[in-house]
């Protein structure tokens, strides 16, 4: 049975988002606070192994017209470093708007800004794992 879990990769905090168990949806999780390069790259694989995942999504950022940006670069390092670190396969979703429609949807629910920094990463993911999982169950990838 697969199980995915999605990782935004934020400089200072990592958001968390876990599947449905029929793959349909995204649960928001937890948001990781980073620590160091090393430790968060260990941080992670234990929250994918604990969480049963089969599949890790990371959101990718890019410009808005698709091209690389500077924190496309360190995503990528990061990635490169957690591929290392665990056989679990990783693939890679486009995050654009991703941490906008979760800001947005917490405004709209009345959550206090400073409320929304706990939130927003984890439900940025979700909306990452969203989109994934829409393409891969309307594609049948």
């Amino acid at each position: 049975m697969q199980r995915y879990v999605a990782f935004d990769i934020g400089d200072k905090r990592i958001g968390v988002a876990i599947s449905d168990p029929f793959n349909t949806y995204a649960l928001p999780s937890q948001t990781y606070h980073r620590k160091g390069f090393k430790e968060d790259v260990a941080a992670l694989v234990s929250i994918a192994k604990e969480k049963g995942a089969t599949t890790i999504v990371c959101g990718l950022p890019v410009n808005f017209d698709g091209s690389e940006a500077l924190q496309t670069q360190k995503t990528e390092r990061f990635l490169s470093a957690l591929r290392e670190a665990t056989d679990i396969p990783i693939v890679c979703e486009d995050e654009r708007f991703t941490t906008v429609m979760a800001h947005e949807t917490l405004i709209s629910e009345g959550m206090r800004r400073e409320k929304r920094k706990s939130y927003v990463d984890a439900l940025a993911a979700a909306n990452i794992l969203d989109g994934y999982l829409q393409k891969i169950n309307h594609k049948g990838v």
